[in-house]
């Protein structure tokens, strides 16, 4: 959960404290951070590093499904990344719009309903896999995006699926 990374840079500061080096836990905190910025960079290797103008749909800010809670959302550094590099953000959660608010860049839009996010979207970032995401009208995506691509965080998505509707699809781990 959103503790984890706490608890990692815990037991780190007490390793370090009494002289340990846990290489280990290192390296899963550098693991999980990096993580963070893999749905951007996969943006960035698809579209270049210019995206000024571009529009973003971003489903899901909260760290997980099911909650509010946005301590360590990977959403924050998705969307923080876009916004620096001139994009455009709609973004919509069924639970955690009120929480995100305030921490997300005033250039942020958060949209009432997932498809409002979707209008005139270069492409879709899924970044929490909520139920409500698993089973979306294609067809509907389709007619509200400018270029119908999905970047699916949380491999939701059947690839093959949305490739044969005429969508280019990118996951984790998998094309």
């Amino acid at each position: 959960g959103s503790c984890f990374p706490k608890d990692v840079k815990a037991i780190i500061r007490t390793a370090q404290q009494h002289n340990l080096d846990f290489r280990m836990l290192r390296a899963a905190e550098e693991v999980n951070e990096r993580q963070k910025r893999t749905l951007f960079e996969k943006v960035t290797n698809h579209f270049g590093e210019y995206l000024r103008g571009m529009k973003f749909a971003v489903w899901g800010l909260a760290f997980k499904p099911r909650t509010d809670d946005m301590r360590e959302a990977p959403s924050l550094a998705l969307a923080t990344a876009l916004v620096e590099r001139g994009a455009r953000v709609r973004a919509y959660d069924p639970k955690a719009m009120e929480v995100a608010r305030p921490l997300l860049d005033e250039r942020v839009v958060l949209c009432q309903r997932s498809y409002d996010a979707l209008q005139g979207a270069d492409a879709l970032v899924v970044v929490t896999e909520w139920n409500e995401f698993r089973e979306p009208d294609f067809e509907m995506m389709k007619a509200l995006m400018r270029q119908p691509i999905v970047f699916d965080g949380r491999d939701i998505f059947n690839p093959e699926h949305l490739k044969s509707l005429g969508f280019q699809y990118e996951g984790i781990g998998r094309r």
